[in-house]
């Protein structure tokens, strides 16, 4: 009964057809998610390089836990890390945030170049942190932001 209806129907399965297939759309293909997020990326790194959270009164969010508890969370300071980083301040990005700078920055580094180069082969990347990694990375951020907020 399908064989009867015409080419535009809706539902009637055009793969069977010699015509042209339906183009699978950018957004689905390996490597749009990386390089999108490397457009975000850029985009935000412009923005923080002209804007130096060492000096207040720029629009740069707050840390919540820092805001509501007046401790510093595993991650303060990343913003004016990566604010150093861009400016070659490498000295200054290790004292914002030691633990981010010596092991955060290397893995996050791994992981996106991972991720973008499988995406430029047409290949899908997930990666997956065990419960031993997972445990191990908790646990040095515990132990960082236990360790620094004592030293204040």
């Amino acid at each position: 009964m399908s064989a009867d209806l015409p080419d535009d129907t809706p539902g009637r399965d055009r793969s069977s057809r010699g015509g042209p297939q339906p183009h699978t759309s950018l957004l689905r293909r390996p490597a749009a998610a990386p390089l999108a997020s490397l457009a975000v990326l850029g985009a935000g790194a412009a923005y923080l390089w002209g804007t130096n959270p060492h000096e207040p009164g720029h629009w740069l969010p707050r840390c919540p836990f820092n805001w509501l508890t007046g401790q510093l969370c595993p991650a303060c300071g990343a913003t004016r890390m990566c604010y150093d980083i861009l400016h070659g301040d490498f000295v200054a990005a290790f004292h914002d945030n030691a633990v981010l700078f010596l092991l955060g920055l290397p893995l996050t580094l791994f992981l996106y170049g991972r991720w973008v180069t499988e995406g430029l082969r047409g290949r899908k990347y997930h990666p997956a942190i065990g419960l031993r990694g997972q445990a191990a990375i908790i646990g040095v951020a515990l132990t960082w932001a236990v360790v620094r907020n004592a030293a204040m």
